[in-house]
């Protein structure tokens, strides 16, 4: 019996992913042969920026010429299918190869689409497809100092990126009002455009390019309709893309009105043994620009030549990405169309993240969600969508910062069904995940081996994991729990590793106890151990790749893409000639200045480049920094006590001073704040700190665990009557213990509760050294307050360091898109409309 012949047109991800689906089944046997225009085979698009941060044409290759000769696949590169016979079932290459088939496949894939611009094939203009397209941008970028890309979408962002890593100003120019138009709303795409300022690309919104000529600082300029215009050297163009149906359009295949070669539930096209998958595919009408649909697609049609009944009815086109590192995550629907929905707003403008829940009329349902700067919830979120689960009852809960309460409110792993797709990509369902566990895979490797779940995009690589976890755990085995694929360690494992091998750099760590090149968990996890056990200058270049955007600028980062200037004022106290300096500091940058509820004088609206000059001011005239930035102690807040009011009874103002002295520089795992009431009037609200200190007749009552914030926690009283060394020996021991032992962003309060024994235990350890760690602890305070640094004063004095402080790599051009008004005298960014947090239903 002959076996039938399939002919590939196109072998990308899709094309290739279904030659996998049929070679994969041994109980069939096929004669297989796939056309590609590249030189390369199958390559992963979706990982394509990875080129530009190092990654090879080899690192980004799904298959090689050895696996298809090993499975009997022939292949042709560099030869294009120009001719379709549909009659004599042939098709006929640029090279003049005919070959004859008794199925056809097209995946053809799409084409970026180049907006019909004149001057758009200047040389140094590009599109962003292929590993060519970025060999060609990154030649150009070498003679290149200012690059834009054209279009804000996804791929546009992409392409950005591309150009920051290559060096060059970048800016971005979008026809739509905001970035990420289509799976973004406005609040998401607003935050997105502010974080992505901050990082130095500049975005401009609502303009359309008329022309590309030459340009006069410049090698173009790009001429817009609203009369302005922008020079820069390269343009790299990322519109959107169109389905390549062109092979198809030529020889009578039924296409849609807007493109697409248009299939019915099995994939086939109106001539029932060709086939068409993928971005040229129209199902429903409807282009799939995803890799997942794609993937669908090719397993759909394979079952269907096997004589299977599998059908493609659609796909979740959510999205969960990082972007120039922000995290961006799109659900459902996001844009208000469907009628009566309601949503939860979560705007934290202080930590950069935008989370937004769309649910139905009647409160029930996931409509939709967008996710910008934090998201984690994707996972959870997305499961609620694709398996219609009846949402808690305050559905708030599940984008409110972690506290566990979304486990408690029913959501974990255990509550989704069998049939819930766990990994898009590859389609894998919780029931195929556990059964791959009772069949005996117990680990990441083993799962992703077995299932690929979590090899495609890795989104789901979180709750893959926590399938795995809890699978394990029902089966009675001791679940693993490896901080990530890169260390076969717990975080606490890590913690001992560093401590006692003297560990000092995330490299060092990688190299002999880890593998790979680290992610997004395990690198800031080990960057917490690691400043909390060495406290080194955080812009260390071994370091650098391990902070948060805000350590990176010693400075948070506003709305507005400028900084904020937070001086240490220990205790609130400051004499006033150092407030005349503060004063004249800000008057002189234009600064909105404000007290805050630390005591402490926050000085907003900063640009990048202004810092160091400031900092320099503040410096000379004794300040230092109050790392207002870093997960650190923030403040000792405190009355006056005994010293000028008539009803202290002790001394909290010089208390409150020599323990903000003491503990300042303590890098921790989240922000740590103290306060000092001189009597029980307590004026300095201790009991909200995560330790508060009230005197008494008898003594210091030292309360441990609270905090403000969302979710206020008044803390419990934890040892009472002390005197001041053994109260500041109670909080050596208490902030080393829990600096050591909390995982990182772990409040005290959360610390506390989630520890057994919880309040009583944490006696035990403190008070009465129940495990023989009290001199430990001490000593290692001792060893933190030595090593205290003022991070701002070290770098003033390295030149090296201050480069990071320049608005543009390769100009000294200051921010000249920035928009401030006045508020009640004060400078204050423009069109200020969004609250810092706004929670509505």
């Amino acid at each position: 019996m002959n076996k039938q012949r399939i002919v590939v047109v196109g072998n990308g991800m899709v094309g290739h992913k279904f030659i996998d689906t049929l070679i994969t089944d041994e109980s069939v046997d096929y004669d297989i042969i796939t056309f590609s225009e590249e030189s390369r085979l199958a390559y992963d698009r979706v990982q394509l920026s990875g080129f530009f941060s190092g990654k090879t044409a080899d690192d980004l290759a799904l298959t090689d010429a050895t696996y298809y000769q090993e499975n009997g696949i022939n292949f042709v590169l560099n030869d294009k299918v120009v001719k379709l016979d549909t009659k004599n079932n042939q098709v006929v290459t640029s090279s003049g190869r005919i070959e004859s088939y008794d199925k056809l496949v097209l995946a053809t894939g799409s084409f970026p689409f180049v907006p019909p611009i004149s001057g758009n094939d200047k040389e140094h203009c590009h599109v962003y497809r292929t590993i060519d397209d970025l060999e060609d941008i990154t030649a150009s970028g070498k003679s290149s100092k200012v690059g834009v890309v054209v279009g804000g979408g996804l791929l546009g962002l992409e392409a950005a990126n591309a150009l920051v890593n290559l060096g060059l100003e970048t800016h971005v120019v979008e026809f739509a009002p905001r970035l990420m138009a289509v799976q973004l709303d406005d609040g998401g795409g607003q935050l997105l455009r502010r974080k992505i300022e901050a990082l130095g690309v500049q975005v401009h919104t609502e303009k359309a390019t008329t022309e590309i000529v030459d340009g006069d600082n410049c090698r173009y300029r790009m001429n817009f309709a609203d009369g302005s215009f922008l020079e820069t050297d390269t343009i790299v163009f990322s519109a959107g893309i169109r389905p390549q149906d062109e092979l198809a359009r030529q020889f009578n295949l039924t296409i849609g009105e807007r493109g697409g070669i248009a299939i019915n539930n099995q994939c086939q096209t109106n001539v029932a043994n060709i086939y068409a998958i993928g971005e040229c595919a129209l199902w429903d009408n409807r282009i799939f620009g995803l890799v997942a649909p794609g993937y669908q697609m090719a397993k759909v049609a394979a079952a269907h030549i096997k004589g299977e009944s599998l059908a493609f009815t659609g796909a979740d086109m959510s999205t969960k990405l990082k972007l120039l590192g922000i995290d961006v995550a799109s659900i459902g629907e996001v844009h208000g169309q469907t009628p009566g929905a309601q949503s939860y707003t979560y705007h934290d403008e202080i930590e950069q993240v935008y989370k937004r829940l769309i649910v139905s009329e009647d409160g029930k349902k996931i409509v939709g969600a967008v996710l910008v700067g934090d998201a984690e919830a994707y996972g959870t979120l997305l499961q609620l969508l694709l398996n219609d689960m009846t949402l808690p009852e305050n559905p708030a809960v599940l984008i409110l910062p972690s506290t566990g309460e979304e486990q408690a409110a029913g959501f974990g792993v255990e509550a989704l069904p069998e049939t819930a797709t766990i990994c898009s990509c590859f389609d894998v369902s919780k029931g195929d995940l556990k059964s791959a566990v009772i069949a005996g895979c117990c680990t990441m490797g083993d799962l992703k081996t077995q299932t690929k779940a979590s090899t495609g995009c890795g989104g789901c690589s979180a709750l893959t994991k926590q399938v795995l976890d809890s699978e394990l755990a029902s089966l009675g085995f001791e679940v693993n729990n490896d901080l990530c694929e890169h260390f076969a360690y717990s975080r606490q494992e890590l913690t001992d590793i560093i401590r006692v091998k003297k560990i000092t750099t995330f490299d060092q760590l990688l190299e002999n106890y880890g593998s790979g090149l680290g992610c997004e968990i395990c690198k800031p996890t080990a960057g917490s151990i690691l400043a909390s056990y060495w406290n080194e200058y955080v812009l260390e270049d071994t370091h650098l790749e391990l902070q948060d955007s805000n350590d990176l600028y010693l400075g948070n980062i506003q709305k507005n893409g400028t900084y904020s200037v937070v001086p240490r004022i220990a205790g609130g106290e400051i004499t006033p000639d150092k407030l005349i300096v503060l004063g004249e500091v800000a008057k002189k940058f234009d600064l909105y200045t404000k007290i805050t509820g630390g005591q402490r004088i926050d000085l907003f609206g900063a640009q990048l480049h202004e810092l160091p000059v400031i900092w320099q001011e503040l410096i000379d005239a004794g300040f230092e920094t109050g790392h207002a930035y870093g997960k650190s102690l923030r403040t000792v807040k405190s009355c006056v006590g005994n010293t000028w009011c008539r009803f202290g009874v002790d001394d909290s103002m010089t208390l409150a001073l020599n323990l903000e002295n003491r503990y300042k520089g303590l890098r921790s795992p989240h922000k740590i704040k103290f306060a000092v009431s001189g009597c029980t009037r307590e004026c300095a609200e201790a009991q909200s700190k995560d330790i508060g200190l009230i005197s008494t007749e008898n003594g210091w009552n030292m309360y441990v665990c609270g905090n403000g914030g969302m979710r206020p926690r008044h803390g419990d009283l934890f040892a009472s009557g002390l005197d001041e060394q053994t109260l500041i020996k109670y909080i050596d021991r208490f902030l080393m213990f829990y600096v050591r032992t909390a995982d990182r962003l772990q409040r005290t309060s959360v610390w506390m509760e989630n520890m057994e024994g919880g309040l009583d235990y944490l006696r035990e350890v403190v008070i009465e050294d129940k495990l023989n760690l009290a001199d430990e602890l001490e000593q290692e305070m001792e060893n933190n307050i030595k090593n205290y640094q003022c991070e701002w004063k070290t770098t003033l004095q390295n030149p090296e360091k201050l480069k990071r402080f320049k608005h543009f790599i390769n100009s000294d051009d200051t921010d000249n898109q920035l928009a401030f008004e006045l508020e009640r005298e004060q400078r204050i960014p423009a069109q200020q409309t969004i609250k810092v947090l706004e929670l509505t239903a």
